[in-house]
């Protein structure tokens, strides 16, 4: 998936874990619902799926792509 800050002009690449990220806040969940589903997905990276979930929502928001 890329998605483009408009405002900005700046484009992101997102992986399928990115995406399914990105499409679980589109659909008003919250960041630690993706973890969870992202935690029964792979469980073998259980133990850092919400470090990388907090880093991605974080650069996000920061760069304004979405809002809070």
């Amino acid at each position: 998936m890329v998605l483009l800050n408009e405002r900005t002009g700046r484009y992101w690449s997102l992986n399928q874990t990115g995406r399914a990220v990105l499409l679980s806040l589109m659909d008003g969940r919250g960041p630690e619902d993706a973890v969870e589903d992202l935690a029964r997905r792979y469980p073998s990276f259980a133990d850092r799926i919400a470090q990388d979930v907090e880093a991605l929502v974080r650069s996000l928001l920061e760069e304004k792509v979405v809002l809070p």
